[in-house]
């Protein structure tokens, strides 16, 4: 699976089969569903989920606490935008 299938798969009403829950999450972001995918990482621990945590975090509006989340996931808080974040994180986990 690349960034082009995962995006290509939003327009899907489940995510793909057999994906991580942190890519899940992202997809349930990516189809609008801010709250469903926060639910999915919010109370998992590791570096992963705090990175997914914090984007999640920023989009919200908390910088705050997205500082503090990118803190626990050993990451800085990125300069570009929320959609090339997402994509940036979405590779990451591919």
């Amino acid at each position: 699976m690349d960034l082009a299938f995962f995006k290509k798969s939003l327009s899907q009403p489940q995510p793909p089969a057999g994906i991580s829950i942190m890519l899940e999450a992202l997809w349930y972001d990516g189809k609008g569903n801010w709250e469903h995918a926060h639910d999915l990482v919010n109370d998992l621990g590791g570096q992963d989920a705090a990175y997914v945590h914090a984007y999640l975090h920023r989009k919200e509006g908390d910088e705050w606490n997205a500082a503090y989340w990118y803190r626990n996931a050993g990451k800085t808080k990125p300069s570009c935008s929320l959609e090339e974040e997402w994509e940036n994180i979405v590779n990451f986990f591919l």
